[in-house]
C-alpha cells in the first residue's frame, strides 16, 4: 500500500472526504493560466482541514472576449484562454469540504469516498455556521462596496443590533445549560 493510499484510508476512516473539484480559469496567455492554476492549488493546500490536494490543468482553449467582457477598448476583441482545473482533494471532514466549496465556488464537485456521509449534530451545526459565516462575509463585502455612506451607517446599526441580540441569546442559552 502506498503512503498516499494509507493516508487517504486513515483520513476517511476518521471522517475525512476525498473529492474532486472542478474550476474554470481564464487568462490572456498559457503561462499566466499555468501560474494562476499552480498558485490556486497552493492556496487550496494551505486551507484549514486540507490534508492533501493534487491538481491537473487541462489544455487551454482560445476564446474571444468583447470589450465589455474584458477586451481592450470599446468595440475591440481580446484573445482569452480558458481552461479547467481538476483538483483531487482530501479533507479532514465534510464541514471542511463544504467550507472550501463556499469560499472557492467550484463549478462542480464529485465526492469519491466515502460512499455515505454521516453527520453528527455538532458537525451539522459547524457546517451550517461555516456556510452562514461565509455568506455573511460576501454580503458584507457587497454592501460595503455598493452602499452610500448613509446606507452603510444604517447597515452597521443593524449589525450592531444583531450582535446584541446574539449576545442575549448566548446568555439565555448559558443560563439554561446551567440549570
Amino acid at each position: 500500500m502506498t503512503d498516499i493510499t494509507k493516508l487517504t484510508n486513515e483520513t476517511i476512516n476518521r471522517g475525512g472526504v476525498l473529492a474532486i473539484f472542478y474550476f474554470d480559469l481564464h487568462a490572456t496567455s498559457k503561462d499566466m493560466l499555468q501560474q494562476l492554476g499552480a498558485g490556486f492549488i497552493q492556496k487550496l493546500l494551505s486551507e484549514q482541514g486540507v490534508v492533501t490536494a493534487l491538481g491537473e490543468i487541462d489544455e487551454p482553449i482560445e476564446a474571444q472576449a468583447k470589450a465589455s467582457e474584458g477586451g481592450n477598448a470599446e468595440g475591440t476583441e481580446k484573445k482569452m484562454l480558458s481552461t479547467t482545473i481538476e483538483v483531487k482533494i482530501l479533507v479532514k471532514s465534510f464541514a471542511d469540504l463544504a467550507r472550501i466549496c463556499a469560499v472557492y465556488s467550484p463549478f462542480s464537485v464529485e465526492i469519491l469516498r466515502p460512499s455515505e456521509i454521516k453527520l453528527p449534530l455538532d458537525k451539522a451545526h459547524e457546517l451550517l455556521t461555516n456556510i452562514s459565516t461565509t455568506t455573511f462575509a460576501y454580503k458584507k463585502h457587497i454592501v460595503e462596496r455598493l452602499s452610500t455612506k448613509e446606507e452603510l451607517e444604517n447597515y452597521k446599526k443593524v449589525i450592531q443590533q444583531k450582535m446584541e441580540l446574539g449576545k442575549k441569546l448566548l446568555e439565555k442559552k448559558d443560563g439554561a445549560d446551567k440549570k
